[in-house]
């Protein structure tokens, strides 16, 4: 599947009807534009293209669905007044944009090295991020926003699924709310997960649907969580990062583990 191959398909599912696309060869992006809105999306087709490898038109599907949600939002009015409930914390890779299409920056904190902390309203099937724009029509302050952010992501589920492998201990949270990543905020809940631990904690927040924790017991426990941030981070609609990161102290360090190139299987 090329770039060229995957554009066709994806103006062929989405349709043209008020869309606009533009295939950026260089950058291998493709913008689609809600033409009665002004506003649009742009999706990285090198991730589209991998996801597809391993799921096929299920992976299409998923991409479509993110499009058509996205765009069905934009232009539209939403208010934070009354809606300070539905404010959530999203992560995103440290290259994440800065600002929407139209010049309006985004309110955003830096995380680590590797990420951002974002700031989102939830509207059902898809959100919209924050940006300066909505803040300042209606006068809310940047911290109130992350303060009620925060406030949010403490009350969201935390239950997770556990795997033992190589005598390590690996934790899944996976409830695709689309806020799973911003777990990583929930400092009370880090700190409980510590106080778990028989070894070395250890994390990875490969894209914003997924949270791996893993106790640490020996060198296999770290190769182990390499080669699965990397390969969630390859599947996942929304990539953060394929880095892991120790926790010590309630701090998080970004830590590079190179793998021994083995499968799940080896161990």
């Amino acid at each position: 599947m090329t770039s060229r191959k995957m554009v066709d398909t994806l103006k062929e599912r989405i349709g043209i009807k008020n869309r606009e696309y533009t295939f950026d060869s260089k950058k291998d992006t493709l913008r689609i534009v809600n033409s009665e809105s002004g506003k649009g999306i742009t999706v990285e087709l090198p991730g589209i293209i991998a996801r597809w490898e391993n799921k096929k038109e299920e992976a299409v599907d998923e991409v479509v669905y993110y499009v058509e949600e996205a765009l069905s939002v934009m232009g539209g009015e939403h208010s934070l007044e009354g809606s300070e409930k539905r404010i959530f914390p999203v992560i995103r890779s440290a290259s994440f944009p800065s600002e929407a299409a139209e010049g309006n920056p985004f309110l955003f904190d830096e995380h680590t090295a590797e990420t951002r902390v974002y700031y989102a309203l939830d509207l059902g099937n898809t959100y919209r991020l924050i940006d300066s724009v909505m803040m300042k029509k209606e006068g809310w302050a940047a911290d109130r926003i992350r303060h009620i952010a925060r406030f949010n992501v403490r009350s969201l589920s935390t239950d997770v699924k556990t795997d033992i492998v190589a005598g390590n201990t690996f934790y899944f949270l996976n409830t695709n709310d689309g806020y799973d990543a911003s777990r990583i905020l929930n400092d009370a809940w880090l700190k409980a997960m510590k106080e778990r631990m028989a070894g070395t904690m250890a994390l990875a927040i490969p894209h914003q649907d997924v949270i791996i924790i893993a106790d640490v017991l020996n060198d296999t426990g770290y190769d182990i969580l390499a080669q699965m941030a990397m390969s969630f981070f390859a599947s996942g609609k929304v990539p953060v990062t394929a880095l892991s990161f120790l926790y010590e102290d309630g701090e998080l360090e970004p830590v590079f583990i190179l793998g021994k190139n083995k499968t799940r299987e080896d161990f």
